[in-house]
């Protein structure tokens, strides 16, 4: 009976308090994904069934038993039932394990089939979606939801089955036993259930609060624990207040974890207390009836045994629909993100990238990013509604062409709009009027597959993941060799650095990268891109936030990584673009000026100003400068002499 009280109270605590009706469309959807496993489900109902069968059995056996010993039957008649007793015993434990690898399989099946497929759609999302999202709430969907459906099949499908029939069979046998029995053990049912559920729906309520102030610190060290994390508490942070705050969240946890501690015991306690009262009530009536002659004292046994057969399968359908309810939210949150549709769709007849040199085409692109509720939920961004702003246009018909083989700089000022041109190109974004294409063909007309051959791209954040360089540089290439790797190691200018590494190619470089320093970062992601051999290149300000050492080295693989590609490069420092073919100026989402170096600075105009403002706070930084190293990157011997013959032409 302790056991069952605290089934019943566990089942309580964990179940989400949601009273809603049945969605039929989820429903529908349910029974789409356990469709696959409909043959396993049906053998786990028959084995709920035969197992609720058998636990009805054995109380009546026992009762027979006592019967036989007080009529003075045969040995032999007690040794046959005491036997089947056994065989009995034997077979609810090979049916509870044959149950539960069934429950497993059939749950954990379920688990891969909603998190591949949650995983899957999150990858096909847009951008926007992932700058918006709050990641942990993310993956909550892919673990905590995905296994609280999962329940529905493992636990609560099982327990409704099996429940209802043990009850049933119960109650038949117990009424056909003693009729004023049972009516008296369902009379003191209410005594067992209702303070189940008040005790488990003040429990639940700590328990979430508990929940949510664990991951309010986990989200903490999260942030702090990180590399960048941990550098900002150290420059601006107050140690003092920090482990005040944590400390104030974890002594709540503590405080709930003694008061939940206690409130278990005591509702154990008085549960256990109600169960032998009940048994002390079959005992004494269902004695006194077997004494009066009007039951037989097999009879009292089997009754005071179903008693504990009757109060588990009641107070679990009790809560059966509290549990239903969660599973069901859980599967709703799940939907939820399925159901956010991927604003970018690859086309079923989507054509490949035309072989041989590709030019680059923008023809009148206008384009405003996508409001929130269009990419993202009010539930994954934790906010009680989202944004609703947003549509603004932000490019107003840009149009430019870049020949194969030839380099493109787009420059201007910050939030001018030239990243967002560059995030059209890869379809990270798809444009709302105007035409992108790539070797002369509309990119969204493009397989996924064929874009990714043939368009590389290089951010200023050089991102790696938590793992070796050997994997960070096969993402670009899986079937790359290790001479492939090397090779793009030397033309990159890392050979030296990986050869002195502790463990070469397989050294871990921390999470984004942050064993190593933000040149050899930026190198790195040069020289994935220089192994994926990709016809068409990006450049996203790669050198942007680099000293001047590491942006030599990094203009020097740069270098080597566009030779005979056509090339897209958003630049800050204009000296880094002096020989690009052509240069853009954009300037609030339009393109202004167009021309080579020389043409623009000639033609007075914003690349001038921009020029001329630079070079001044160049000038005004590195006077005492060594010739041949500018502060711009440049490596040429010449390199401060081409700056200042180009800045005494400028008025």
């Amino acid at each position: 009976m302790e056991s069952t009280a605290w089934t019943q109270l566990y089942s309580v605590m964990n179940a989400q308090q949601e009273r809603r009706p049945f969605a039929r469309a989820t429903l529908r959807r349910i029974a789409a994904f356990a469709r696959p496993h409909r043959r396993r489900i049906g053998q786990f109902v028959v084995l709920s069934v035969l197992t609720a069968l058998l636990a009805v059995a054995t109380p009546v056996l026992a009762g027979r038993v006592v019967d036989a010993i007080v009529s003075g039957g045969q040995e032999s008649t007690v040794i046959r039932l005491a036997v089947l007793i056994a065989l009995i015993a034997l077979a609810e434990a090979a049916l509870g394990l044959l149950g539960r690898w069934l429950s497993a399989t059939l749950g954990e099946g379920l688990i891969l089939d909603l998190r591949t497929a949650v995983f899957d759609h999150v990858q096909r999302m847009p951008v926007a979606f992932f700058t918006r999202t709050r990641t942990g709430a993310l993956v909550s969907r892919l673990n905590n939801d995905v296994i609280g459906a999962q329940r529905a099949f493992s636990n609560t499908l099982s327990g409704v089955v099996s429940n209802l029939v043990t009850l049933l069979l119960t109650l038949a046998v117990m009424l056909t036993l003693s009729w004023q029995i049972t009516l008296l053990a369902l009379v003191l049912l209410p005594v067992f259930v209702v303070p189940a559920r008040r005790t488990g729906s003040r429990m639940a309520r700590l328990q979430r609060e508990a929940a949510n102030l664990n991951a309010s610190m986990g989200t903490r060290m999260t942030e702090r624990f990180s590399a960048p994390g941990a550098t900002l508490i150290k420059l601006f942070g107050r140690p003092e207040d920090e482990s005040a705050e944590f400390a104030a969240r974890a002594r709540r946890v503590r405080d709930i974890g003694v008061r939940t501690a206690m409130a278990q015991s005591a509702f154990i306690t008085a549960l256990t207390l109600v169960s032998a009262l009940a048994l002390a009530l079959v005992y004494g009536l269902g004695g006194w009836f077997a004494l009066r002659g009007s039951l037989e004292p097999g009879a009292v046994v089997s009754l005071a045994l179903l008693l504990t057969r009757l109060y588990a399968p009641l107070t679990s359908l009790a809560g059966a629909r509290v549990e239903v309810m969660s599973a069901l939210v859980s599967f709703e949150r799940v939907f939820e993100v399925l159901d956010l549709k991927p604003l970018i769709e690859e086309k079923p007849d989507a054509r490949r990238v035309p072989e041989g040199p590709a030019a680059v085409e923008f023809q009148d692109v206008r384009f405003a990013y996508p409001s929130a509720d269009k990419v993202s939920l009010a539930s994954l961004e934790e906010v009680a509604a989202l944004d609703t702003r947003g549509g603004a246009e932000v490019l107003h018909g840009v149009s430019f062409r870049a020949e194969p083989g030839q380099t493109v700089a787009l420059v201007g000022s910050s939030g001018a709009g030239k990243s967002t041109i560059a995030q059209l190109l890869p379809r990270l974004y798809d444009t709302d009027e105007g035409t992108v294409r790539i070797g002369g063909v509309d990119v969204r007309d493009l397989s996924a597959e064929s874009m990714r051959e043939t368009l590389g791209m290089v951010t200023q954040d050089g991102h790696l993941f938590h793992d070796s360089v050997r994997d960070n540089l096969l993402l670009a290439r899986p079937s790359a060799t290790e001479d492939d790797l090397w090779d793009v190691l030397r033309r990159s200018r890392l050979e030296d650095l990986v050869r002195s590494l502790p463990d070469g190619l397989d050294t871990v470089v921390g999470e984004r990268g942050y064993r190593l320093s933000g040149g050899e970062r930026q190198r790195m992601t040069i020289a994935r891109l220089l192994l994926a051999r990709q016809r068409v290149v990006i450049l996203d300000e790669a050198t942007a936030h680099l000293d001047n050492t590491s942006e030599a080295a990094v203009q020097e693989a740069l270098t080597e990584a566009l030779e005979g590609r056509t090339a897209v490069v958003i630049a800050h420092r204009l000296s880094t673009v002096r020989t690009a073919d052509v240069i853009l100026v954009v300037e609030a989402g339009r393109i202004v000026e167009r021309g080579t170096h020389e043409e623009l600075l000639t033609a007075e105009g914003r690349y001038a100003e921009l020029y001329r403002t630079q070079f001044k706070k160049d000038r005004e930084v590195g006077k005492d400068r060594e010739v041949g190293t500018d502060r711009d990157g440049g490596t040429d011997r010449d390199g401060v002499a081409e700056v200042a013959v180009a800045a005494e032409a400028i008025p």
